[in-house]
């Protein structure tokens, strides 16, 4: 049987491990995410862009 000392000194450094692994998997959700989300930003805004100027260019045919 180990020293109970260095058997929990190992639990704790393999529990950090593990939490730092996820931390950094949730890092990399975060940034794809944060990449999606500009892209659909941009998307948006083209589109809103466009259908400003079918607007304009339909009153100006009306008038």
């Amino acid at each position: 049987m180990g020293n109970p000392l260095e058997d929990r000194l190992s639990q704790l450094k393999s529990q950090y491990t593990s939490g730092q692994k996820e931390l950094d998997k949730l890092h990399q959700t975060e940034n794809d995410l944060q990449v999606t989300l500009l892209r659909i930003s941009g998307g948006i805004q083209v589109l809103e862009e466009e259908i400003a100027k079918a607007q304009q260019s339909s009153q100006r045919q009306q008038s």
